[in-house]
């Protein structure tokens, strides 16, 4: 198949989305499929007021046109809510294709953490948006079920895997010479992702925190005795993971959380809250601790043996990712029976 994807997230931005998207590409070249990525890169931009990470392209909608209908694409995925994500979904509308798109991240919530907008009229945003789709693809059971409370509809797995070569419990070691249990947290340092959470237990040993963000200068005066290491290549973090005792995932907004599976690839057992994304990841697996009280799921995950967290993160394979990616995708024949496309080309 030739597939377009249409994506305000990418390279060189560093997150889960990016991170999904480009494996799940290779994947699909593997399998013998073309895909044709539409992407900040390709326009001018300018950065996301609130997430200066995300590049905001700019003149996308007198180009989109022409990208498409150069590569005459099978099938056209929307990974994203932003102005390539807008730029697509009207000219699919316009021209009576069909396409899918994706829920990644949980702006509703992000904007409400940073007063800028209510959850409701962002849930509401979205639903129009994501209406026309032929499928919402999402990564778990859990934001399945919630979605589908909030009146999305045509909702379809598309699940997630991990790199079991590079994240491999092999590297263990300690490369930064601290004292153990060694309690690592991975990613962006930014409020939604509740790191006072895990920075303000009293456990013992050392707390590493490894990722960039906003809200690093803060944390780092707030927490003078934690470890912020900053952002990290795929290589060093890979020996963090295998180096440390214990996984803790604060965050309670997260889709899924591929830090998870890298952790558990690592042979690194979790402790998280029982939210979507730990309960999707870990379930009743016994390779980490699901509790209310994060002390106590980090204190008892030191127990847990590292092969039992490497065997279930196995289970989790990125050609199955793509294989269901695939199951997904439209035709882009025609926009769902029962959408009119004059209803919202904007």
């Amino acid at each position: 198949m030739k597939i377009l994807l249409a994506t305000d997230a990418w390279t060189p931005q560093v997150n889960g989305v990016v991170r999904t998207l480009t494996e799940v590409i290779r994947e699909l070249g593997a399998m013998g499929h073309r895909v044709n990525a539409v992407h900040p890169g390709l326009f001018r931009s300018i950065p996301c007021p609130f997430y200066p990470e995300i590049r905001l392209a700019l003149g996308v909608r007198r180009r989109i046109g022409n990208i498409i209908e150069a590569f005459v694409p099978d099938a056209i995925h929307i990974a994203t809510e932003g102005p390539i994500g807008l730029a697509a979904r009207r000219w699919c509308l316009a021209h009576g294709h069909g396409f899918t798109t994706a829920f990644h991240t949980r702006f509703p919530e992000y904007l409400a953490d940073r007063r800028l907008a209510p959850p409701w009229l962002t849930y509401a945003l979205l639903r129009r948006f994501h209406a026309p789709a032929t499928a919402i693809m999402v990564p778990s059971a859990s934001m399945r079920h919630e979605l589908a409370a909030r009146g999305f509809a045509r909702l379809s797995a598309w699940g997630r895997g991990v790199d079991p070569v590079l994240f491999n419990p092999e590297l263990r070691g300690n490369p930064l010479g601290l004292p153990r249990p060694i309690f690592l947290s991975v990613g962006r340092v930014a409020p939604e992702k509740n790191l006072p959470a895990f920075l303000s237990l009293d456990l013992p040993g050392s707390k590493v925190v490894a990722g960039g963000g906003p809200s690093l200068p803060a944390l780092q005066r707030q927490f003078p005795q934690a470890h912020f290491l900053g952002r990290r290549s795929n290589g060093e973090l890979a020996a963090l993971y295998a180096s440390a005792d214990v996984f803790v995932f604060p965050s309670r907004t997260d889709t899924f959380g591929l830090v998870l599976l890298e952790a558990l690839a690592s042979g690194l057992p979790v402790a998280a809250y029982p939210v979507p994304g730990p309960l999707d990841v870990v379930a009743d697996s016994g390779a980490g601790v699901l509790d209310e009280n994060l002390r106590r799921a980090a204190l008892a995950a030191l127990t847990i043996p590292w092969e039992r967290c490497r065997a279930h993160a196995l289970n989790f394979t990125w050609r199955a990712s793509a294989a269901q990616f695939l199951q997904n995708l439209s035709s882009c024949r025609e926009v769902p029976a029962g959408y009119h496309r004059s209803a919202s080309p904007a």
